[in-house]
């Protein structure tokens, strides 16, 4: 059994005594019931994907994936596709939004090059995990093979299994790549069944003809590959990004083994969709990390049956509305965990 269905195999239910054990635990603390809105809700949740009552979140990282696109080749993109390499090394320099935000939180920033373009100079930083120089121009071709596409989700698990190994115990999504909104809304169109004009939007900040001759290459694919909505695998193969696939292994890898994963904007929740197809009970142990701007993520949120934590009109990916979310999810356990009850606080409760 290959690691993508063993690990599939794993991904069980929320452990609802956890949850029912910190739901009585909240409800014991010094407030009134519910007081605390979500936050309350956030923490029993985490306590079902842990499995255990009072979780304590305090060793957070963010996966960065980064790959190139060949459908950057139709012109659907403000940014050329030597962005991708420049960007990931600033990743590795500290200097992008990804890593101030990392740094405020106290997370750990793990880039992967999954599907860069060219070859990347080494650094300790770096996870080296090159499938391909990027994928084919989907317009034309599949994307990759269904083979490819699953060793790119195969390379997302492992890196969660790394991360979790090491200590890790929340866990978020982030992406870089030329043209990867142009993936992720194919992604969205083929697995919600929605019109790609409704999926789609500008990305980068391409203008109003860019963003109808991406709209165009979309739908053109679509019609050409026909991607079955109900295999992941295959959409992904024939429209996807090999950063998004490997992000839907992260997400099948954290669930597997019950960390909590915040999803960070589009691109992430395209890859969801993708890891939800495999495998139904892994939307559980999904923490929508923000709502992004970006044209199609809606239809992710009512697909999946998610709530955002976060709306702060963001749409720059690489995990940084995921991280913020990430101190909200820590806040949520901490009340849970360090909140006195009314019997320790010597507090009368309501009549």
């Amino acid at each position: 059994m290959d690691l993508v269905q063993s690990t599939i195999n794993q991904i069980g239910p929320l452990d609802d005594r956890a949850a029912t054990d910190a739901h009585r635990r909240q409800n014991m603390l010094t407030k009134p019931a519910g007081s605390l809105g979500r936050l309350e809700e956030l923490s029993i949740r985490i306590a079902g994907i842990t499995g255990r009552e009072r979780p304590r979140l305090t060793n957070p990282a963010v996966i960065v994936m980064a790959a190139d696109h060949g459908v950057a080749r139709q012109g659907v993109s403000a940014f050329p596709q030597e962005v991708t390499p420049q960007m990931v090394l600033n990743f590795l320099r500290g200097g992008a939004a990804i890593n101030v935000l990392a740094r405020h939180v106290g997370a750990r920033v793990i880039v992967v090059d999954i599907g860069v373009a060219t070859d990347l100079p080494s650094h300790p930083d770096l996870v080296s995990r090159k499938l391909a120089y990027g994928t084919a121009d989907f317009s034309q071709e599949p994307a990759m093979s269904h083979e490819t596409a699953r060793q790119a989700i195969a390379v997302g698990i492992a890196c969660a299994n790394e991360a979790i190994d090491s200590g890790v115990d929340l866990l978020a999504t982030g992406e870089m790549g030329i043209a990867n909104t142009t993936a992720a809304s194919a992604v969205v169109a083929a697995i919600t069944r929605r019109p790609a004009s409704e999926v789609t939007g500008r990305g980068s900040g391409i203008d109003d003809s860019g963003l109808a001759r991406k709209i165009t290459v979309i739908e053109q694919a679509l019609h050409r590959h026909q991607p079955n909505p109900a295999d992941g695998l295959d959409v992904l193969a024939k429209v996807g990004g090999l950063e998004i696939g490997g992000l839907a292994g992260v997400i099948l890898g954290a669930a597997a083994r019950r960390v909590p994963v915040v999803i960070d904007g589009f691109i992430a929740g395209a890859a969801a969709l993708i890891a939800a197809t495999l495998a139904p009970t892994a939307t559980a142990y999904m923490i929508a990390g923000h709502r992004s701007v970006e044209h199609g993520h809606a239809a992710v949120f009512s697909h999946l049956d998610l709530q955002p934590i976060l709306d702060l009109n963001m749409r720059l990916g690489e995990g940084t509305g995921a991280v913020l979310a990430m101190s909200i999810c820590q806040a949520a356990c901490k009340i849970l965990d360090e909140m006195a009850t009314f019997a320790e606080a010597g507090v009368s409760e309501k009549a």
